[in-house]
């Protein structure tokens, strides 16, 4: 019997959202923290090692940014299957995010909106939380990357030294780290993604980086010309790779009232994720984390056989939950 989709699915998708997240984060947290609850959560997962940007990943299907945010329950994303997690976003400074609510769920669409704004508990506290969880027994071994964001009150025009600050907080407590300049929830923050402040950002950011693997995660939303431009950066600027995609602002698949404002995931984000992944490996041979309307195993094989070196889950491990993980690991066309 699959447990979550039977027993826990139900419950949480009566509670609000963000409400039946903190508690299940909060469950995972207490589990990290007890070897015989870790072996028995515990799944059959072959090993399907891959190697990317000069990683040893134990199988190529992590947890997406967003989950936990904080870096409070490593050791049981491993026990649960994933051969990453990608934790944040972090910011220079903690932050409470935007006013709640803040995340909403459309079943019927197996999607998500959420629009957050980056809560976290900043650099500082995630650095040390992470250097002593690193440093105990449970500590699992899978490369752990930490995706970093622009603090609100920061204007546009200091980010580049914003995110560097973030980094020199973390970077020795990361295997791989993410500039993210696509969240829709952080005012401004898109304008990012454009050529000049892209540029300054990769400069600003490369010229300190020890050489950990440095990959910047675009929107869904971008032009085919703005895409090429930010692949051109990241080859000038010597990134690792690149994550397709974030969120969207595109509500159409959602209907008539078009939801909640905010960024939208899940299956309404499926065909043009997999369309940036395609148009991403047609034009460079750089490392492909590919993210966004995952939801089945289905899913994940058009991300592999479409070229992605990694696939994430966030909304579809919601739908899904620890059965999506194994049953993608254990298909053969990965």
């Amino acid at each position: 019997m699959d447990w979550y989709q039977n027993l826990l699915r139900p419950v949480f998708f009566c509670l609000d959202p963000e409400f039946a997240h903190d508690v299940s984060l909060r469950s995972l947290q207490l589990t990290s923290r007890a070897p015989a609850l870790l072996r028995w959560f515990t799944g059959d997962v072959a090993p399907k090692p891959r190697k990317v940007f000069g990683l040893t990943f134990p199988n190529p299907v992590g947890l997406a940014a967003g989950v936990d945010k904080n870096a409070v329950a490593i050791p049981a994303w491993a026990a649960l299957g994933f051969g990453f997690a990608e934790v944040g976003t972090v910011t220079a400074e903690a932050q409470p995010g935007n006013p709640k609510p803040r995340l909403f769920r459309y079943p019927q669409h197996r999607a998500l909106v959420n629009r957050m704004g980056f809560n976290n508990d900043g650099a500082c506290t995630v650095a040390a939380r992470l250097r002593a969880a690193r440093r105990r027994p449970s500590w699992p071994g899978i490369p752990v990357g930490i995706n970093i964001g622009k603090t609100k009150v920061v204007p546009l025009e200091q980010a580049a030294e914003d995110y560097l600050r973030s980094f020199r907080l973390l970077r020795e407590v990361g295997d791989y780290f993410v500039l993210n300049v696509s969240s829709p929830n952080t005012p401004g923050l898109r304008t990012l993604q454009e050529r000049p402040a892209l540029r300054a950002l990769f400069r600003a950011v490369q010229a300190e980086n020890p050489g950990k693997p440095m990959l910047v995660k675009i929107a869904p939303d971008l032009g085919f010309e703005q895409i090429e431009d930010a692949l051109a950066l990241v080859r000038e600027h010597g990134l690792a790779g690149v994550i397709a995609t974030n969120t969207t602002l595109n509500h159409q698949a959602l209907g008539a009232d078009q939801g909640e404002p905010g960024g939208l995931s899940g299956r309404p984000l499926r065909e043009r994720s997999l369309e940036i992944l395609r148009f991403l490996k047609a034009r460079a041979s750089i490392p492909v984390i590919s993210a966004g309307g995952i939801m089945d195993v289905a899913d994940a094989r058009a991300r592999f056989d479409a070229g992605a070196d990694l696939i994430q889950l966030y909304t579809g491990f919601i739908y899904g939950g620890p059965a999506l993980v194994r049953e993608i690991v254990r298909c053969n066309r990965i």
